[in-house]
């Protein structure tokens, strides 16, 4: 560790820590026997340059919270994470491959939690990867197993839908509300960017409250203040969707949906942990994989 600089991210460093995250997640897929999703969205171009969108969102928003490891001028490692409230979220973290197991890690993530020192929940989406799972844990974070749904929609078992519409920005109240209620933090300022890059699903009616971001792979984020409601804004992801569909960042707190992808006839498989630090696994809440 004697070669190596923990330092402040900057806007140059996002192209490079793109590459070392899709060469980081490319190492642990070939290590293991099935992905369940492409985390963090490896990496047709158009992804890639999500990614460093979001990135930049986050330094824009919280650069305090996003770090480079550095050795000899080339960047070993990253971390970026944000504070919504009292609210600590980890949102990407990864070691180049070939440099992990030499202590860089360590102080990475520590660098990134010291941004959160004053939050009194943290909430992040780990992989299976047995070294990432350990330092989670040594953290004191709580490890809750994910599941995801994949498969062929059966449109036959569709149901029809009601009291679901396009959302808006002016909805941006509404869903703070519900992120307060389910994960004890909101969105804020996350909202605009996730707007601009995903179709917004609303139900506001007197049986409940709920939202739903759809990206073009499936589900990207949903919460609500029932589960019928929850239920509701799934079925027209569903419905509304491709044939083929995912539904990731599932949680046992969150059996309603793995209910509705099994009367959908998707298959439902496992992946990753949610790992958590003062809060219970939010519900009802499909977390999003980077923006939680």
């Amino acid at each position: 560790m004697s070669d190596v600089r923990i330092r402040p991210m900057q806007l140059a460093d996002v192209p490079g820590a793109e590459q070392l995250s899709a060469e980081a997640f490319l190492d642990v897929d070939q290590r293991s026997v099935r992905r369940s999703w492409p985390e963090p969205e490896l990496r047709a171009t158009s992804r890639a340059a999500t990614w460093i969108e979001r990135t930049e969102h986050f330094l824009r928003t919280d650069p305090d919270g996003c770090w480079v490891a550095e050795s000899d001028g080339e960047m070993v490692g990253f971390a970026t994470s944000a504070v919504r409230e009292r609210l600590w979220v980890l949102a990407t973290y990864a070691v180049r491959p070939g440099r992990q197991g030499a202590g860089i890690g360590k102080p990475l993530l520590e660098a990134a939690l010291h941004h959160g020192r004053g939050c009194l929940r943290a909430m992040l989406s780990s992989s299976s990867d047995p070294k990432a799972v350990r330092r989670y844990r040594l953290a004191g974070f709580s490890l809750h197993p994910q599941m995801f749904l994949r498969g062929t929609v059966d449109r036959s078992a569709l149901p029809v839908v009601e009291k679901v519409r396009e959302g808006t920005a002016s909805d941006v109240d509404l869903m703070d509300s519900l992120d307060r209620r389910t994960r004890g933090a909101a969105h804020g300022v996350d909202h605009p960017f996730m707007l601009e890059h995903w179709r917004l699903l609303v139900s506001d009616s007197t049986t409940g409250s709920g939202y739903a971001y759809v990206g073009n792979g499936g589900l990207a984020l949903l919460a609500a203040d029932n589960r019928l409601t929850a239920s509701r804004l799934l079925w027209t992801v569903l419905a509304d969707g491709p044939d083929e569909v995912t539904v990731p960042h599932l949680t046992a707190a969150n059996e309603w949906a793995v209910d509705v992808g099994i009367a959908a006839r998707l298959e439902l498989h496992t992946e990753g942990y949610l790992a958590l630090r003062g809060m219970a696994p939010p519900t009802p809440y499909v977390h999003n994989g980077a923006l939680l």
